[in-house]
């Protein structure tokens, strides 16, 4: 089935507008699907290219508009898949958008670690970037309705939000994570040049994984998986930009009460987080069941805020009692609260905090099973 993806209508809305459209996003979460879709529905001239293939890669190999457009013939959208295969893509696309503005690029990468580097600088201001996740709550209802959400929410908590695995049997799922798994770990982030100790990788996700939503620090990290602090700090690094992870910051105002320099980690989708540890059971026999079901809410928030392009600074909160706060979104100075309860709808933690908060507060949220779908 082919999903509706909500940043679908934006991308429509900033076609020819002199802007390059870049999307980004983890293997197999449908990007090439949705550039494709916007292809067939163009009725101008268009081309499609993938970044993957040699004999296509060569042709933007020089940024040198007179050779390039001999390619791209009368075409008026031209798309890249997979274009962070190709060298020196953000010079070239200057060149292109600049020498030819009628021509619209969408270009679309599975790593900004390589794409963003190579777009960023050469397209500041000319560039319209979006993520696309994983499979959305939102995405899901629209397409299904609320009925099968429900029926089918066991099945996603425990093998997440990948387009092609939501529609499997249980073991054909858990046989496509584990390749995707491999995929993404050896082919995508250990070919990486500058990967040096790929078995330090390995132990840093598999330590990330069965620690989500927990505080945690780099040198304590790196002490766990016996390595150095700076290197904790560059694979982290990589697994963010990589999408496999979304790393949040704490939130401080008074730094002699409050911890300051610790940080969560949550992954984009909780499937592949299982996938890792190996553990697909039904959440009701699970340990981690809080946990899972705090990365799943805070994930699902966090695509729904890009999916409408809404910005907001992302953090936790905890005082050196250990009280805590899941989740925290900063707008605007306003601050919206949320607490995740799988098992339970009471919290000590958000009047501590509104004590002391009282004046940013927007709005104070405890997010369990039965009110998860309207957050």
């Amino acid at each position: 089935m082919i999903y509706i993806r909500i940043i679908e209508k934006d991308i429509t809305e900033h076609l020819f507008k002199n802007q390059v459209l870049v999307i980004y996003g983890l293997r197999q979460v449908g990007k090439t699907t949705l550039v494709k879709k916007i292809f067939d529905r163009f009725d101008g001239e268009k081309i499609f290219f993938r970044g993957d293939i040699p004999s296509e890669r060569d042709i933007f190999r020089e940024p040198e508009p007179s050779k390039i457009i001999r390619s791209l013939g009368s075409a008026t959208l031209v798309i890249i898949d997979e274009a962070q295969m190709i060298e020196n893509i953000g010079s070239m696309l200057k060149v292109m958008i600049d020498v030819y503005p009628t021509i619209q690029f969408i270009v679309t990468g599975s790593s900004s670690f390589d794409l963003a580097n190579k777009i960023r600088e050469p397209l500041t201001g000319r560039a319209r970037e979006y993520m696309l996740y994983p499979l959305s709550y939102e995405e899901i209802v629209s397409a299904h309705g609320l009925v099968y959400m429900n029926q089918q929410q066991s099945f996603f908590m425990r093998y997440g939000w990948y387009p092609r695995i939501s529609s499997l049997s249980t073991s054909e799922a858990q046989d496509q994570l584990s390749l995707l798994q491999n995929n993404t770990l050896y082919k995508d982030i250990f070919t990486l040049d500058n990967i040096k100790k790929p078995l330090v990788l390995e132990q840093l996700i598999v330590f990330l994984a069965n620690n989500i939503g927990t505080v945690v620090k780099i040198g304590n990290i790196a002490r766990e998986i016996k390595t150095t602090e700076k290197t904790v700090e560059r694979y982290i690094t990589i697994l963010e930009k990589m999408f496999v992870i979304i790393k949040i910051t704490s939130f401080s105002r008074n730094p002699n009460n409050e911890l300051k320099n610790g940080f969560k980690i949550y992954f984009t989708d909780i499937g592949f987080r299982n996938s890792i540890i190996k553990n697909h059971s039904e959440m009701t026999i699970r340990n981690d069941r809080g946990a899972l079901f705090e990365n799943y809410i805070i994930i699902e928030r966090i695509k729904y805020m890009d999916n409408h392009r809404i910005a907001v600074n992302r953090h936790f909160w905890q005082n050196y009692k250990q009280v805590e706060i899941d989740y925290i979104e900063e707008s605007n100075g306003s601050l919206d609260v949320f607490e995740c309860k799988y098992t339970e709808r009471k919290t000590k933690s958000i009047p501590i905090f509104q004590e002391i908060y009282h004046k940013e507060i927007n709005s104070l949220n405890i997010i369990s099973q039965d009110n998860y779908g309207d957050f």
